[in-house]
């Protein structure tokens, strides 16, 4: 099949075309408000007022939006989850991490405490793609690592307290859209780029005391800890409303932005999550309506809400559907590569509209009716 030839109808198109996973749509307006401030806020010193205002709004905003309680403080840090997971192997993990790995990303952290020659080997509890691992008690284990959303199967994963280890979630994909109680987590971290609609090259941790308080203890302890990766060193700089180094100010002023459009359309969190439930509901019922499309988690209460794959017969290759999507400024919905599977993965972060991603099923109606054969 040649695939340029094949032009949608105007009138299916979604009026976004971006449905990928990470980076996400930034929404335009927000883009405009960064241009209307370019001029007094980017190429300025992040030490100023100016600057650490953005910061502390962010701050502020995530504390309003997840209803931190008491004595929870938010750490803005450089680097993505991949440098978050080299802070807490140094600053977090005492001796020895639980993870619980059940794709790509949720096996990466393990990964890197398993690299770390002054921490036991880690205890890993498996899932095979498509299915997540049962949490429970780990003798020895200071750290319960979990990973609310695995990006790369759209399998969610609910954080939750099963014994009296730290429990550390790597929210990069899931926080902002999916259900948490963070009394249950004493690190909840994530990057801006996904359900906040921003840039990469930052990461936030939700810290509880305890979290604080063991990043204060393996600090005392003499442990070598780089200073890029150092979290005392980070939050001691978050309290001052900045980084320890120079942030990507427009990141930070996108992601205050989204932060800001969502408490001001939605309210809270559990709105959020209302929405991006309906909006999943809808898209894997569109797939399980069709003959020729599954959804490729079976456990419903597995589905991610912000991560949509959806499994194509082997009559449709969804390598010529992404095809033609792409061709018409419909981006991003390639499945997850090392996944090796025929099908699409949709990202549905609170950024994207409910009537696009309507759109976009109808658009992949209309190409699989054309498929010859």
């Amino acid at each position: 099949m040649s695939t340029a030839p094949l032009e949608l109808p105007a009138d299916l198109l979604p009026a976004d075309g971006r449905f990928g996973c990470g980076p996400s749509k930034v929404r335009p307006e927000a883009v405009q408000r960064l241009a209307e401030v370019a001029d007094e806020l980017l190429g300025t010193s992040h030490r100023q007022p100016r600057v650490r205002a953005e910061v502390q709004r962010l701050q502020e905003g995530l504390a309003t939006l997840f209803g931190l309680p008491e004595g929870y403080e938010v750490l803005v840090t450089l680097g993505g989850a991949t440098a978050f997971w080299e802070s807490a192997a140094f600053a977090l993990v005492d001796q020895r991490a639980r993870h619980y790995a059940f794709g790509e990303f949720s096996g990466k952290f393990a990964a890197a405490t398993a690299a770390a020659p002054w921490l036991e080997d880690p205890d890993v509890v498996t899932a095979e793609p498509g299915t997540r691992p049962t949490a429970s008690p780990a003798p020895g284990c200071d750290v319960q690592a979990f990973t609310h959303n695995e990006t790369s199967t759209g399998v969610m994963q609910h954080p939750e307290r099963v014994d009296d280890a730290l429990v550390l979630v790597d929210a990069t994909s899931g926080a902002g859209g999916l259900p948490v109680d963070i009394r249950a987590t004493d690190v909840y971290y994530f990057s801006l780029q996904k359900g906040f609609a921003a840039e990469g090259g930052l990461t936030v941790a939700l810290l509880s005391p305890k979290a604080v308080d063991r990043i204060g203890a393996i600090s005392a302890s003499g442990r070598y800890i780089p200073t890029f990766l150092d979290l005392a060193t980070a939050l001691d700089n978050s309290r001052k409303h900045q980084t320890y180094n120079t942030p990507s100010v427009s990141t930070v002023f996108l992601a205050a932005e989204q932060v800001d459009w969502m408490l001001a359309t939605f309210g809270d969190l559990d709105a959020v999550v209302a929405a991006q439930r309906a909006k999943a509901d809808r898209l894997y019922g569109w797939a399980e309506a069709r003959s020729w499309a599954a959804p490729f988690v079976t456990e419903p209460d597995a589905r991610s809400l912000v991560v949509a794959t959806i499994d194509l017969d082997d009559a449709v290759p969804g390598e010529q559907v992404t095809a033609v999507l792409r061709a018409n400024g419909i981006l991003d919905t390639e499945p997850y590569r090392k996944l090796g599977r025929n099908q699409l993965r949709v990202g549905m972060f609170p950024a994207v509209e409910a009537a696009d991603l309507e759109a976009y099923t109808a658009c992949v109606d209309h190409i699989v009716e054309r498929l010859p054969g």
